[in-house]
């Protein structure tokens, strides 16, 4: 196993050096995809990478599928041997997953190895549950959630870079952000106790060049899916990001953060999961 990275100035994927990492080892496979990647990520170059090797290009796309499937994110699947996802996350679909190929030999092995080797046995409700939600990403709304999920996340991020963060980047193209926490003093660890005491649900991560431990961090993930699934916009999510800043540099004053806590559940009283009733 040999991992690429991120070009250390420009934080992106640095597609030249993948593509010298591949002519020197010579894979069998090169995996693309991300947890914590905020960027548009280039499955084409990738693909012209494998090829040049005689690799597959295998790409989950477990984060970003229901952008994917909404148009806001181009897809693998033209250029990808083999593309795996999890059904929920932006998906919004039941927990579980799924395993695309275009290669009827490739199917074979796959079919072959999942069951009855891997999986223990088919579970009816969540095949049921992926029908209805792919149904949904079918449709004009479910587009509009899509390129709404990405809206929301530039908002905010613009609105947490406003309020004295910095976005690993320099900013976002997708559902989410990574937040580099150097400029407050916290660490990630530290930051996702702080917004969850306000009702901000975000987790610590990891950033590029990280100096602290994988337990600690140097930074947050902030995504924007769950807040517009339940009906957030632009304003609402900038709301949400400059909540986020002040939340951080504000820490150590107990009046600042109650007055967030307040302001977030209006928020979220203005947007209730259930509206109808």
């Amino acid at each position: 196993m040999v991992s690429y990275g991120l070009n250390p100035e420009t934080e992106l994927i640095d597609y030249d050096e993948v593509e010298r990492i591949a002519k020197e080892c010579r894979p069998k496979a090169i995996w693309a995809g991300a947890s914590a990647y905020p960027r548009i990520i280039d499955f084409e170059r990738f693909s012209q990478i494998a090829k040049q090797v005689g690799a597959y290009l295998v790409v989950d796309i477990a984060h970003i599928a229901g952008l994917v499937a909404g148009g806001a994110h181009p897809s693998p699947v033209p250029f990808a041997d083999i593309v795996t996802s999890t059904s929920h996350k932006t998906l919004r679909g039941p927990r579980g997953g799924f395993i695309l190929t275009n290669n009827e030999e490739l199917a074979a092995k796959i079919d072959k190895a999942i069951f009855p080797g891997a999986q223990g046995g088919p579970l009816m409700h969540v095949i049921a549950g992926k029908a209805v939600a792919f149904g949904e990403a079918l449709t004009q709304e479910y587009r509009d959630y899509a390129h709404q999920v990405v809206s929301n996340m530039k908002a905010m991020g613009d609105a947490m870079t406003e309020g004295g963060l910095r976005l690993v980047s320099g900013g976002t193209d997708n559902h989410l952000a990574l937040v580099d926490l150097t400029a407050a003093d916290v660490t990630g660890k530290e930051a996702e106790k702080i917004l969850d005491e306000v009702g901000i649900t975000v987790n610590k991560n990891t950033i590029p060049n990280e100096t602290r431990s994988p337990f600690v961090t140097s930074g947050i993930r902030v995504g924007s899916a769950a807040m517009t699934t339940r009906g957030f916009g632009e304003n609402d999510a900038a709301l949400v990001g400059s909540l986020v800043a002040r939340s951080v540099f504000q820490r150590l004053d107990p009046l600042a953060l109650s007055g967030i806590s307040t302001e977030i559940e209006e928020l979220l009283n203005a947007h209730p999961l259930y509206p109808e009733l």
